[in-house]
């Protein structure tokens, strides 16, 4: 993951300050792109932890077609949280606290309906972009036309933006298959939180890529990464200064333990991480 450490290195030297949505300010460069060969081991960064957990349970949450945040935090999973909450608190005026936010989601089916909703986010445009499974047809035509140049999964709906409560960062997928039978993945991302997001989202399609290959009977091939607005918020700066004097840990590998008919029915206990070995976890906030 050496790859990765550079791009960082990458925006801290030559990025632009720039404002954000968030108020935060970040250092940004524009269109960066990564790639990473899967058979050389499954792309979780080693450089400081990443929660395999709360990758696979998002990913599997997207397959599902979900777009309201009770499922995830059902599973201790609270990445998407942080948005429906500042709704609550703004429109009630109640200063609840996270932990009683969520246990009102996984108690109350009527509150998590009203307030634990993101809008057709992700989940919704993969499974059902108007009225397109995406996910279906892609792996139905991964099987009868390999080698088609039109295997794209794309969640931009510009019809539904303005619903959703954040558009998509990674806004579509495309994938290849080459001659010797290994599919590889690319996603695009019009906007990249280098230090806390895209190690998720790497590992993220990464886990995607192995189970649309366990399910049309292909082996994994590359991984790419393709950025717009590659950025560094500025109060990242120095976690990230520290991340970069680690040194890469070799890479863990991805096992499968079961493979159901069809790509929706996975679960988390499904996947085996062997050989994961990374450095501490370094905390910092996530802009909202």
């Amino acid at each position: 993951m050496q790859t990765y450490l550079d791009y960082l290195r990458d925006i801290l030297e030559n990025g632009a300050r720039k404002d954000d949505r968030t108020g935060t300010g970040t250092r940004s460069v524009f269109g960066r792109q990564l790639r990473f060969d899967l058979q050389d081991g499954f792309p979780l960064l080693t450089t400081k932890s990443v929660w395999f957990k709360g990758v696979a349970v998002e990913l599997l949450w997207f397959l599902s077609g979900g777009t309201n945040i009770r499922p995830l935090v059902r599973r201790s999973v609270s990445i998407w949280t942080d948005w429906p909450l500042a709704d609550y608190r703004e429109a009630t005026g109640d200063d609840i606290s996270q932990d009683e936010f969520e246990q009102r989601i996984i108690e109350d089916e009527a509150f998590a309906r009203e307030w634990g909703a993101l809008g057709p986010v992700y989940g919704k445009q993969w499974r059902d972009f108007n009225g397109a499974d995406q996910i279906e047809r892609l792996v139905n035509r991964l099987c009868a036309k390999p080698h088609s140049r039109r295997h794209l999964v794309s969640a931009w709906n510009p019809a539904e933006l303005s619903a959703q409560r954040l558009p998509p960062c990674h806004y579509a997928f495309q994938c290849w298959v080459s001659p010797e039978g290994r599919l590889s993945l690319m996603w695009q991302q019009r906007s990249v939180d280098s230090f806390l997001g895209l190690p998720f989202n790497i590992a993220s399609y990464a886990l995607l890529a192995h189970l649309l290959a366990a399910q049309t009977g292909y082996d994994v091939g590359e991984l790419i990464f393709s950025g717009g607005d590659c950025h560094i918020y500025e109060n990242h700066i120095d976690p990230v200064k520290g991340q970069l004097t680690r040194s890469p840990r070799p890479l863990p590998s991805l096992r499968i333990e079961r493979t159901p008919d069809a790509i929706f029915d996975y679960e988390y206990e499904d996947f085996a991480l062997e050989g994961y070995d990374p450095h501490p976890a370094i905390r910092a906030p996530i802009a909202v």
